[in-house]
């Protein structure tokens, strides 16, 4: 019998779930089980801190996980630690660690899509930066208008446009800043010591990422890829602004455009992920993948929409039915390990 390890956070919660019993409680962990062990698979809960690495690498099981969105990122540091070192163990772990570090991570995000070089993600070109100082001494130049975003955040928080570059440079200013009273006296007072000796620490260390402006968007589409089962939610734009998200304006219709669903899941399919939420622009000719998501995405698109896309062939069909995001959940992972 193939086994299955789910590692849950210090709380004993796994995954994200927007309907969960307890409020931020994630999935039903005991459905999670019963649902596992009908399709064949041995179950073992785990906590991060509790994994003993020599057993683990014996039985040599999956591994499922949850991530963090705790304030700070100190939980989730903490659980990109365990992640990668199972790896480095050998361990399979779904998904992988690159993935679990784009998560919240957008210039890592950013990062992935440069490396993967999928032709769907090409329409989007970004550039990152550590400090502030590294884009004001940069000798490229931007065509403007320019899309500014912080490394993490969600709804469009702290994500903006400039037109110009002094736009440009009065906004990052912002974002990167890091500025800590005391940290900051300490480093002036090496300077007025040391002089020309010392350079001082940059006060904007916040890592961001300025990329391609995309017009032509009136809105975009959420669509969470479960294995062969697609889930969409069109998002208008908010009153006067280039977000779609966190605008509140959304609904779930059958009328998408063409071509969608085999874009999304030919992203899926490249990424080699059994699930993957993913932000898609369409200006009218063309799709635009503007941001994508490996786990502990929200769930509200799968968990209200009225009707979902099924995979027959080479062709979709709509099913008038509401499901159960454990069994889609499970159903994504066990059809992801029996193609392997």
């Amino acid at each position: 019998m193939k086994k299955i390890k789910i590692i849950v956070d210090y709380k004993g919660f796994f995954g994200s779930k927007q309907k969960s019993l307890i409020y931020r409680g994630g999935m039903d962990l005991g459905h999670l089980v019963r649902l596992f062990n009908y399709k064949g698979f041995d179950v073992e809960i785990l906590n991060f801190s509790d994994i003993d690495f020599v057993k683990i690498k014996q039985e040599s099981p999956f591994v499922i996980y949850t991530s963090s969105e705790d304030f700070g990122g100190f939980y989730k540091s903490f659980i990109e630690d365990i992640i990668l070192s199972l790896e480095d163990a050998g361990v399979t772990c779904l998904p992988s660690y690159n993935y679990l570090r784009a998560h919240n991570n957008k210039v890592y995000m950013e990062l992935l899509r440069r490396s993967r070089n999928f032709e769907e993600l090409s329409s989007i070109s970004s550039r990152v930066f550590g400090s502030f100082e590294e884009l004001k001494n940069t000798t490229q130049e931007f065509k403007f208008p320019v899309v500014i975003k912080p490394a993490s955040g969600a709804m469009s928080r702290g994500v903006s446009i400039a037109y110009n570059y002094d736009e440009l440079l009065k906004k990052t200013q912002k974002i990167s800043s890091t500025r800590n009273i005391i940290f900051d006296l300490k480093d002036r007072l090496r300077k007025l010591k040391y002089g020309d000796r010392y350079v001082p620490e940059s006060l904007n260390r916040s890592k961001f990422i300025v990329q391609n402006f995309i017009p032509n968007l009136n809105n975009d589409w959420k669509v969470l890829v479960y294995g062969n089962k697609l889930f969409v939610l069109y998002r208008g734009n908010r009153e006067n602004d280039f977000r779609a998200s966190g605008s509140g304006k959304f609904i779930f219709r059958k009328d998408i455009p063409e071509g969608i669903l085999d874009y999304a899941y030919s992203i899926m399919k490249k990424f080699d992920v059994p699930n993957i939420s993913l932000d898609i622009g369409f200006d009218g000719k063309q799709f635009h993948t503007l941001e994508f998501q490996f786990l502990y995405f929200g769930t509200t698109t799968l968990e209200k929409s009225p009707f979902y896309f099924e995979k027959n062939g080479n062709s979709w069909d709509i099913v008038d039915k509401s499901l159960c995001l454990e069994e889609v959940y499970v159903e994504s992972i066990v059809h992801y390990l029996r193609e392997k």
